[in-house]
This record gives structure tokens, sequence and C-alpha cells, in this order.
């Protein structure tokens, strides 16, 4: 991976003065840290595609190059404001962090923000078909869920999804709406919406985002961090858990990152295991209870790929990251249709 220096940052910053200022404020803070903001290495991460990822390297007064204090810095990507709220998404990383959960928020500027950098390993997409890493997932994603976070704790998934639609179809050319069928698309939102909720329905904090990027182990305590919560609400756990198998046919550090392969969709034996550990992780768990769950979760796949299919038509609009962003919402809507009649019979 590529290592540059702090300059190459800039470009990608539309208030350098305003990330260079937050980078002093911290730096004087730790006090251990070079002065000079050039001689920061900046390695660029790969597979985010809502914001810009940057992991800097800070050298320390030592005198020893091979020690650095760590940072992460994150460029917000143009337009998410049309998928959530920045600030309650802030106080969300905050409460998380205030908790224990995620990395600490070191300083804010403009567009963008600076996290403390975990000394864990990203996972990768292969990591998620590793039993005993996927064991910890269902574990985490529990604890996750049973969160007691602040703020209204009514599910916010079809409110989105409608806004959503919305914002797509004011973006898209008549041939886009066409072609991605969006004049019956709040149709499609009030079935799922009528047909899969339910009374008895599980609800928690949700993350919504839970591919394999947002996932990181330390490799010696086998600790999970999930982190990234831009798109948390509170949710049907069985959305999340929906969510979380959706994104196993994805490899975003692949050569072709938008292309999902269905094949990989985990198959009933591997649900099954990641659901009875996800139930079993803090209570005692029942055959019934495992097969309403595995139910519920096939059916929100539904939900899922609409979620996507519409935040990959306004990110192709809107969001200059290199990703085909297009092409990845055809395959999201693709298997909606393909799945409907089967999962909603």
């Amino acid at each position: 991976m590529a290592i540059k220096k702090m300059n190459s940052l800039i470009p990608s910053c539309s208030s350098p003065e305003d990330l260079k200022r937050v980078l002093q404020t911290l730096g004087s803070s730790w006090g251990d840290v070079v002065d000079d903001l050039e001689r920061l290495e900046v390695v660029p991460l790969k597979g985010a595609m809502t914001n810009e990822v940057y992991q800097i390297n800070w050298p320390t007064l030592n005198g020893q190059d091979a020690l650095h204090r760590k940072v992460l810095v994150r460029i917000y990507g143009d337009g998410v404001d049309l998928f959530f709220n920045r600030d309650d998404e802030i106080k969300t990383f905050e409460c998380m962090s205030h908790h224990g959960y995620g990395p600490k928020l070191l300083g804010r500027f403009s567009d963008g923000r600076l996290e403390e950098f975990i000394h864990a390993r990203t996972l990768s997409a292969g990591d998620l078909r590793i039993t005993e890493t996927s064991d910890f997932i269902a574990a985490k994603l529990r604890e996750f869920h049973k969160l007691d976070m602040p703020g209204p704790k009514n599910v916010l998934l079809w409110e989105r999804l409608r806004t959503w639609v919305k914002e797509a179809k004011k973006l898209c050319s008549p041939k886009e709406i066409d072609e991605f069928r969006l004049e019956e698309m709040e149709d499609e939102i009030n079935l799922l919406e009528e047909r899969l909720t339910r009374d008895d329905q599980a609800i928690g904090f949700c993350h919504n985002d839970l591919q394999y990027g947002n996932v990181m182990i330390d490799e010696e305590t086998n600790a999970i961090t999930i982190i990234d919560y831009e798109y948390s609400s509170f949710n049907p756990i069985a959305y999340d858990i929906a969510n979380h198998f959706c994104e196993m046919a994805a490899n975003y550090h692949s050569d072709t990152p938008h292309v999902l392969d269905y094949t990989l969709y985990p198959g009933e034996e591997e649900r099954r295991r990641f659901i009875s550990t996800y139930l079993g992780s803090t209570d005692a768990t029942s055959e019934e209870e495992v097969e309403r769950l595995m139910t519920d979760a096939e059916r929100y796949t539904l939900a899922n790929h609409i979620f996507w299919g519409l935040w990959g038509i306004i990110s192709g609009h809107v969001n200059k990251i290199e990703f085909d962003y297009k092409e990845y919402a055809r395959q999201r809507f693709e298997q909606y249709w393909l799945r409907k009649q089967l999962l909603l019979d």
C-alpha cells in the first residue's frame, strides 16, 4: 500500500487549513510527536464507499523512524447528507466511544474528522466464512443490538426508504427511473412494511452496514470491534442480520469491487449456525426461536436490497469515489425482484 506525505491528503479535503489546525491541536496535546506536519505519512485505506479514509503515521520525537503515533482521518463523501444527519452520527459515535465501543473521536474539521487508530486488523471478505470469526461477530452483534442508545427507539427503516425513493427520483433521468422501476418502489416498500412488521419482532440498535470492512479483530485477544456508525439506527434485528448475510456476496477489495456474487450468500447451515450463536450468546434459546429469526432474516434481505439499491442510485449521482454505484444498484434491485415472490409467499 502506497505511503504518501501529508500534502497528498490536501486535494481530497476542501478545508485543508481546518484539517491542519485540528492536527496541530492534537499534536500539541500529545506532546511527543514532531511539529512538522509535512513529515506525516499518509496511507489511503481502500474499501470505503461513503467517505475517504486515511491512516496517518505521525513520527515521534525520540528520533527512531520506526516509532509513530497513528490516527485515522475520515473525509466525508459528497452528498452523504442525503443519507443521514451528520450531527446525529457524531452523537452516536461519541456515545459508542463513551461506552467503550469503537474508536475515540480526536477532532473535527468542516468536512471530516480524526479518529483514534484501533490496533486491530480489519476483516477481509474471506474472514466472514471462518467459523470461529463468524461466531465472534455473532456474539458481538448481539451485544451491539442490546445497547441502550439515547433518543427515540422507533424503527427508522421504512421512513428512510421512502425518503430515499424521493431523492432518487429527483436525481434520476426518466430513462433511469424506468430502468430501476422507481415508480413502483414506494408500493414495494409499503408491501414489505405490511408483510414483515410483527408486534413480537425484536427491535434493537442496528448497525445497518455490517460489511467485513466495518468489523475489526484483535488477533491476540480475538476481540471484535464494530466501527463506522453512519447508518446506525433502531431497526428489527432481523434486518441487521440480513444485511450481514447479504454482504457476504461482496468483495470491495477486488478488481471489480462493485460486482456481487450471490453464489457466496451463506447457505442454510451457515445461517443457522450464525443465528444460533447470536441468540445463544446471551440467553438460552430454542430451535423455534432460531427458525423464526432465520425466516425473518431471509425476508428482510428484500428490504436490504431496496435500501442499498437506492443508496447506489443516489451515490452514483453525488459521490465522486471511484466505484460503479449504478451497476451495484442494478444488482441489488435484480436480487429483489428475483427473490420477492419466493420469500413473501
